[in-house]
């Protein structure tokens, strides 16, 4: 099918991308496959399903797909690898290739501290994200920022990415890729609940970016308070003090009902905590002899 294109779209980042694209190139889109993503609070699934239909576009779960039959195929926030049966799968990756192949790049670049934020489109291979890259947009971020925030700015980059490349496809050009440099190349790796708990022994500064960047659609920064497992959703870096025996995760103050904890350096206040089971609001808190673990 010439011009026609499948494509696999999740989450909020698939959802502007098919905003973006269908005014224009309807005509191109043959099949959307979607999946739901039990990792974040809000999925967008039914939003591209019901988006879809509004459409009369076809809509389809990953669990009923079975192999692309078009000539091209766009994957945008996808998780899972696509039998391409030598398609042209053109992949949107969340981070400036070749730095953060791999999972969860967003929430990885922002940990680290990373100026810049983007989307990169590169031509799949049988090894995931070292394909030649098609086209790259970023954005310069600022801190604090949350990762719905940058979510919001990069979206704007997946927007660009995807015109560009539907325009290619709709008037049959050929895509140019451009060699990515091994020399570059990083990696992030994927995460489960596990890395979301809080190591107190970091800095105050690694701290609120980590809470910031798994703060929603994510769950939330979590540690263990009197046994049980509690999600910290927002905090901010109070001056650090000096403390003869240091201990990071022990409360030292409690200011207007809000625990400040030591760090390994510096001092984070906890503005929002909730229950993980109950989601309910462990704030205030008055007693300061407590540790978090």
């Amino acid at each position: 099918m010439k011009n026609k294109v499948t494509v696999f779209a999740m989450t909020e980042k698939g959802y502007a991308v098919l905003q973006s694209i269908l005014p224009d190139y309807k005509k191109n889109i043959e099949i959307v496959i979607g999946s739901q993503d039990t990792q974040i609070q809000k999925d967008f699934y039914s939003e591209i399903k019901c988006l879809c239909q509004y459409h009369s576009i076809e809509f389809i779960d990953k669990k009923e797909f079975i192999s692309i039959n078009t000539k091209y195929a766009l994957a945008i926030s996808w998780r899972w690898i696509i039998n391409t049966d030598n398609k042209f799968l053109i992949v949107f990756h969340d981070s400036l290739i070749p730095r953060y192949r791999g999972f969860n790049p967003l929430v990885s670049a922002l940990i680290n501290g990373e100026q810049k934020i983007g989307v990169t489109a590169l031509l799949a291979t049988s090894e995931y994200d070292k394909g030649d890259i098609i086209t790259q947009y970023e954005t310069a971020i600022e801190y604090p920022i949350k990762i719905q925030e940058a979510i919001n700015k990069i979206i704007k980059n997946y927007q660009d990415t995807s015109l560009y490349v539907m325009e290619k496809i709709a008037n049959d050009d050929y895509f140019i890729g451009i060699p990515q440099d091994e020399n570059k190349a990083t990696y992030s790796l994927w995460r489960d609940d596990e890395d979301y708990r809080i190591n107190w022994n970091h800095s105050s500064i690694e701290l609120k970016r980590f809470i910031d960047a798994v703060s929603y659609p994510y769950k939330g920064a979590s540690t263990k308070l009197n046994g049980n497992l509690v999600r910290i959703l927002e905090a901010e870096m109070v001056q650090d003090v000096v403390i003869e025996n240091r201990t990071s995760g022990k409360v030292i103050f409690v200011q207007n009902d809000h625990p400040i904890v030591v760090c390994g350096k510096g001092l984070l206040k906890i503005i929002e905590m909730i229950d993980d089971q109950t989601r309910t609001s462990l704030i205030p808190i008055k007693n300061f002899r407590i540790r978090f673990l």
